[in-house]
């Protein structure tokens, strides 16, 4: 029995006008520049945005196999993982979650129930699929601690936003800064590890790797600074 499950919001005409306001954001932006560092005041002025499309929640090895093909031929994906926080000194836990995002759905991967990850593997290590995340090296180094691959065609977005003059690190930064709204991080210290995920985590991490691709998409279509084109992590 494959254990996962499908959830989308019912608000699916309010998807297709954020999704047109972001195709004119996109096109007002191309022309535009971006703050160098925005301010915790002028986040707090904008709109708060979460991802409202398909969320695949996908915690059984069965599960893996089906859901995973819908990724192989992406050219783009966002990338984030999530771990049980630490509270004491020298503790390091295991990732428990990893999420990645094509824009319009959002793929939840319960590593600590899923014990084959040879799928994923060749996913993180296939360089002609964009992984677009932010601090992504930690994110890296935890998913080795589970499973040996070599990273390939990762996008950190802290270094890949500085062709575009912007000095900001956090994702909180970046979403306000380039896509124009703020998201919540209250989740980010809860118990990645629970039996089952509430639905403000499920919401929270799906956010997180949509708003990756998101930044890294429209990034590609603004002109940098400097004019170089930036390489993926090898």
């Amino acid at each position: 029995m494959i254990r996962a499950f499908r959830w989308q919001t019912p608000q699916n005409a309010l998807i297709l006008q954020k999704n047109e306001c972001r195709k004119i954001f996109v096109m007002m932006m191309s022309n535009q520049d971006f703050k160098c560092k925005i301010s915790k005041e002028e986040i707090e002025l904008l709109p708060r945005e979460k991802f409202l499309g398909e969320i695949f929640y996908i915690d059984s090895n069965e599960a893996l196999q089906e859901f995973i093909v819908e990724l192989k031929d992406k050219k783009v994906l966002g990338f984030d993982t999530e771990t049980r926080p630490a509270f004491k000194k020298g503790v390091i836990n295991e990732v428990s979650l990893l999420q990645l995002s094509t824009g319009d759905q959002a793929f939840l991967f319960r590593l600590n129930e899923i014990s084959d990850h040879s799928e994923i593997k060749a996913l993180l290590s296939n360089p002609s699929i964009i992984k677009a995340g932010v601090a992504i090296h930690d994110d890296i180094i935890g998913l080795q601690r589970l499973f040996n691959f070599k990273p390939a065609g990762f996008i950190e977005l802290q270094d890949y936003v500085k062709d575009f003059g912007i000095e900001d690190n956090s994702l909180k930064k970046l979403s306000a800064n380039i896509l124009g709204f703020q998201i919540s991080k209250r989740q980010q210290t809860s118990n990645w590890e629970v039996a089952q995920l509430s639905q403000a985590q499920i919401e929270y991490a799906a956010t997180d790797a949509w708003v990756c691709y998101e930044i890294y998409s429209l990034l590609k279509k603004v002109k940098p600074h400097n004019g170089h084109q930036h390489k993926n992590r090898s």
